[in-house]
C-alpha cells in the first residue's frame, strides 16, 4: 500500500517551498543588477549562472510534479518510478552547489593568502561531489525505479550529501579562522568581522541542515519520497546563499564606514586625550579662547565591482575580501 502523504504529498510540499524559494532567487538577482552594475563581468556570468540553473531546476521540479500527479494520477505502481526529470534535477543541483562552493573556496582562498593547503582540499571534494551527483543521475537514469537504484547504488547518492555536508562545514571553518586571523590587524573592523563571521555561520547552518536531513530521510526512510522533496529545496538554499552574500556588500561597507569614521581615536587614544585637554586647560584662558581639533580618517578600499574603484594592499580592508566570502 502506498503512503500517499510520505511520497506524493513530501513532492508536492518540496515543489511549492521549492518554487517560492525560487522566487526569492529571482528577486535578489533583480537586486544585484540594480545595487551592482558595476561589478566585474566574472560576478555577473556567476549571478546570471545561479539564476539560469534555479530557473531549470524550478522547471524541471514542476515537470516532475505534473508527471506524478496528473499524467500518472491514480496509478500508485508509478510511484516508484523514476522520471528523467527527477534525476536531471539531482544533476543541476550538484551543478549549483558546485558553482557556490567554488565561489566560497575563492574568497577563502584571498583570505588565507593563497594558501593551497586550505583551498586544495576544499576544490577536490567539491568535485568529488559534483561527481558522484553525475553518477547518481546517470544510474537513476539507467535503472529508471527507486528500488533498483537502492539496491545498487545507495551509497553514491548517499556519498554525494555527506561531501557536500563536508565541504559546507569546512566553508564555514576556514572562513571564520581566516577572519578572526586577519581581524588582528585592525581593531576598527572588529564589528564588521563579527557581523561577517556570524552570517557566514548562519548560511553555513541553513544549506548544511537541509542536507543532513535530506541525507537521514534516504538512509532511514528509503521507502517514501521525504528525501526528495527535501533535495528539491537544497539547490534553492544554496542560490539564495551567494546572492544575499552579494547582495550584502552595501550594508558591509556602510557598517565599515561608520565604524572607520566615528568612535576610533577616543577607544584608541584615550589617554592622549586626557593629557592633551589638561596641559592645554594649564596654558590657555578656557574663556577667551576655544580650541576646535577635526580629525578626518580618509580609507582606500577594492571592491569587486569593477576598475574604476580605487585600490588598498592590505588584506583587512578588501571589502571583496571580506564582505563578498561574505562570498
Amino acid at each position: 500500500m502506498v503512503d500517499v502523504p510520505a511520497t506524493y504529498g513530501a513532492l508536492l510540499l518540496g515543489g511549492m517551498l521549492a518554487a517560492g524559494l525560487s522566487g526569492m532567487v529571482t528577486v535578489q538577482s533583480f537586486v544585484y543588477v540594480k545595487l551592482y552594475p558595476d561589478d566585474l563581468p566574472r560576478t555577473k556570468a556567476i549571478v546570471a549562472a545561479i539564476w539560469s540553473l534555479d530557473t531549470a531546476h524550478t522547471g524541471l521540479v514542476c515537470a516532475s510534479i505534473w508527471i506524478y500527479l496528473i499524467s500518472n494520477f491514480g496509478d500508485t505502481s508509478k510511484i516508484d518510478m523514476i522520471p528523467r526529470t527527477v534525476a536531471m534535477t539531482v544533476a543541476l543541483t550538484a551543478i549549483l552547489t558546485f558553482i557556490v562552493h567554488c565561489f566560497y573556496a575563492h574568497r577563502i582562498h584571498k583570505l588565507s593568502r593563497h594558501d593551497w593547503r586550505i583551498t586544495a582540499p576544499l576544490g577536490i571534494f567539491a568535485l568529488l561531489r559534483l561527481c558522484s551527483a553525475s553518477v547518481t543521475t546517470a544510474e537513476m537514469i539507467h535503472m529508471n525505479t527507486f528500488s533498483g537504484f537502492k539496491a545498487q547504488f545507495r551509497w553514491v547518492f548517499t556519498l554525494g550529501l555527506a561531501l557536500s555536508t563536508l565541504v559546507d562545514v569546512l566553508i564555514a571553518v576556514f572562513l571564520c579562522y581566516s577572519l578572526r586571523t586577519n581581524r588582528k590587524a585592525s581593531s576598527s573592523m572588529d564589528r564588521v568581522v563579527n557581523s561577517v563571521i556570524l552570517y557566514t555561520l548562519e548560511n553555513g547552518s541553513l544549506t548544511s541542515a537541509a542536507t543532513i536531513i535530506s541525507m537521514i530521510c534516504w538512509l532511514v526512510m528509503p521507502n517514501n519520497l521525504i528525501f526528495m522533496g527535501l533535495h528539491f529545496v537544497i539547490s534553492k538554499l544554496y542560490a539564495n546563499s551567494l546572492l544575499a552574500t552579494l547582495n550584502a556588500r552595501k550594508q558591509l561597507q556602510k557598517d565599515r564606514a561608520h565604524r572607520g569614521l566615528s568612535g576610533e581615536l577616543p577607544v584608541a587614544f584615550p589617554g592622549f586625550a586626557n593629557r592633551f585637554r589638561s596641559n592645554y586647560s594649564s596654558r590657555v584662558d578656557p574663556v577667551t579662547t576655544k580650541l576646535e581639533i577635526n580629525v578626518e580618517k580618509t580609507v582606500e578600499y577594492e571592491l569587486d565591482a569593477g576598475p574604476s574603484t580605487p585600490h588598498s594592499h592590505s588584506p583587512l580592508t578588501t571589502p571583496s575580501d571580506i564582505e563578498a566570502h561574505a562570498i
